[in-house]
């Protein structure tokens, strides 16, 4: 674990990737002015955030109430990182300016002794009354996590001082000792933001911190149970009343939970935090149990497309291998946590098999989040989609059929955004020794190795192909460093050349390790299987039993009612006959669809019956497929990820 790997700046990754750049320019040039409009109300026909009115009624500025949920601070907290992530690659003097302004509104807004919520200061409530749901810590860490992104852009330190100062009061507020509060969040968040602060201010205080908060929560006696919250059932959101302890991971003493259960955001941002703490205090047991939980989450808990969360009522975790396809939350920000949280596990231990479920959550459904104009969202994550059951059904009230421009509850939009324009994290990792290549995205990427500089530049178009070549540039000749490239777990035909000849290697937990001394001009290429595939369930989901679904590469693919028709669900699917590419230069902005064979039940001929013993008529058929990630871009109609296999 002393051999943890790093990100690199990400002002040294240069993304020019034909499918990612839409996206990532989305929120350069879209999302980031768009949020900004939406966080000042200024969106007609979008809900209200008051968010930065709400620090100006705290700064005394305005008078007026607080509007909006208890954390509606975090709307502009997420939105400031993804900024600082964004300018951080590419300078913008008019976000900069919206940053500033937004910065100095927080600034105004804290109190004398460091305090800093809009909410708890504009109300009057007592401050930490309410841990179990008032998310005051949760809006702490979203906070912090901004103010260190900025200083790292920036080198600006007004903010970093802003939550220095949060950080410090919180340090003497809470712990184990005598006559401090030996509370934790209801929502876990602030944790790994302190780790964050920790790291780039070298504070061992807010490691400290971070640290107790982790290890404390869910000692008996847990510390909810004597809240007046919980013990008279005055809780600010009443559906709280029908959750038991686990919904917030309280459940058990920390080191006792091997299972993931709960809301799926605040388990995988707890998890995240378990992580960085294990790293680094080189805790091998707490390590362990990480891998436990992402195990149980990712071999009976997580859908196909990378999402978590099977419950909408507690957006939660239910129970091994309950995963329905149409009422399920799979929540944006759970998508979100589960890439951060495998990404912090593969940088301690160097497994592939954490960086393929990273780039099978980001290829999906972060993805899918967002539609291709990059001004609507989608908060819940369905697999299929009838939209007059959906729109009718009280059981699925949380589905929506269309994205929608904000939400009331907004930690999506800028969470998905903030992920976006971060994606040079993901990407790449290093250690003084050489590089790792977890994503394949073309364009560039610049390290300082301990034998000097070196740049590679990646040029691929994937998963339409699998071919990857990766041009490398050093600062001396003669340079001795590592190129460890991902091998996904479902490509088992590969084939990787130096300069045209096939090489020895070290194929190692999922990567691919060519350790040699390069040469200017040196080029590395690497041809993956991606071809299409079938791919089934474990018959315990029982939704999924008798069903099959199309992958290419991490892409998971669905039918459409626009391609298809209506009754999507009637669809049979002859996986004995070949997926043919298609690829579609005019569909939604270039796309490669996958066209199958089958049949489908002839609708028409039942008459209004609604029982008889007549078998369904089915005709030949030919369906087309696209990537789940683009789905819902033509307007409401079906949508349907598993197909009856004929």
């Amino acid at each position: 674990m002393d051999k943890k790997l790093e990100n690199t700046a990400l002002k040294n990754i240069n993304i020019e990737d034909g499918f990612w750049k839409r996206y990532i320019d989305l929120v350069d040039h879209v999302i980031l002015p768009f949020q900004w409009d939406l966080i000042n109300d200024n969106v007609e026909g979008a809900e209200k955030s008051y968010c930065i009115r709400n620090f100006r009624i705290a700064c005394g500025l305005e008078e007026g109430k607080h509007q909006g949920m208890v954390f509606q601070d975090t709307d502009v907290a997420k939105w400031l990182e993804a900024v600082s992530f964004s300018i951080e690659k590419k300078p913008n003097a008019k976000l900069e300016s919206f940053a500033d302004s937004a910065i100095d509104l927080i600034a105004g807004a804290q109190c004398e002794d460091g305090y800093l919520n809009t909410y708890y200061t504009i109300t009057g409530n007592p401050r930490w009354s309410n841990l179990f749901e008032g998310h005051e810590l949760y809006t702490a860490g979203h906070m912090i996590e901004a103010a260190v992104a900025y200083y790292k852009a920036t080198g600006k330190d007004k903010f970093l001082k802003v939550m220095c100062k949060f950080a410090d009061y919180m340090y003497e507020v809470f712990g184990s000792e005598e006559g401090r509060n030996h509370g934790y969040p209801g929502h876990p968040e602030v944790e790994l933001a302190l780790v964050k602060l920790y790291r780039v201010t070298g504070n061992e205080k807010y490691l400290q911190l971070s640290n107790y908060f982790v290890r404390s929560r869910g000692a008996e006696p847990c510390y909810f149970l004597n809240e007046d919250c919980v013990k008279n059932q005055n809780y600010i959101f009443s559906e709280f009343k029908d959750f038991k302890l686990d919904y917030n991971q309280s459940h058990l003493p920390i080191a006792e939970q091997i299972t993931a259960e709960g809301h799926a955001v605040r388990a995988v941002y707890l998890y995240s935090a378990m992580a960085d703490l294990a790293s680094e205090y080189q805790d091998e047991k707490l390590l362990a149990q990480c891998e436990a939980l992402w195990d149980n989450i990712t071999k009976k808990r997580m859908y196909i497309t990378g999402s978590i969360g099977s419950a909408s009522y507690g957006e939660r975790f239910t129970t091994d291998y309950d995963l329905p396809n149409d009422t399920n939350y799979s929540e944006s920000c759970a998508t979100v946590g589960l890439a951060m949280f495998s990404n912090r596990m593969f940088q301690i231990t160097r497994d592939g098999k954490y960086t393929d479920v990273v780039e099978q959550a980001l290829y999906n459904t972060l993805l899918a989040g967002i539609a291709l104009d990059g001004k609507h969202f989608f908060y819940v994550n369905p697999l299929e989609v009838v939209p007059e059951v959906a729109e009718n059904n009280p059981t699925m009230r949380h589905v929506m059929t269309t994205r929608q421009l904000w939400f009331g509850v907004a930690c999506c939009p800028p969470n998905i955004a903030r992920t976006l324009a971060s994606i040079g994290d993901y990407a790449f990792s290093i250690d003084k020794n050489g590089i790792f290549i977890n994503l394949f995205l073309s364009g560039t990427m610049n390290a300082e190795l301990a034998g000097g500089k070196a740049e590679l530049e990646l040029k691929a178009n994937y998963p339409e192909s699998g071919r990857i070549s990766i041009g490398v540039k050093t600062q001396h000749q003669n340079q001795e460093f590592t190129i460890a490239i991902r091998k996904p777990s479902y490509s088992n035909e590969f084939t990787v050349k130096v300069n045209g000849r096939e090489i020895e290697f070290e194929l190692k937990k999922g990567y691919i390790y060519l350790t040699r001394i390069w040469n200017d001009h040196d080029e590395v290429i690497l041809d993956l299987d991606v071809s299409f595939r079938f791919v089934r369930c474990n018959p315990r989901v029982r939704e999924n039993i008798g069903k099959v679904t199309i992958m290419r590469g991490p892409w998971v693919y669905c039918l459409e009612e626009a391609d298809n028709g209506k009754y999507l669900s009637s669809v049979k699917v002859d996986s004995s006959k070949p997926i043919i590419e298609k690829a579609d230069s005019k569909l939604l902005g270039g796309c490669l669809c996958a066209e199958v064979e089958g049949v489908k039940i002839r609708y028409g001929s039942e008459g209004d019956e609604l029982y008889y013993t007549k078998a369904p008529e089915y005709e030949n058929a030919t369906f087309k497929a696209i990537p789940y990630c683009m789905w819902n871009n033509r307007g409401k109609g079906e949508m349907l990820v598993w197909m009856n296999e004929k």
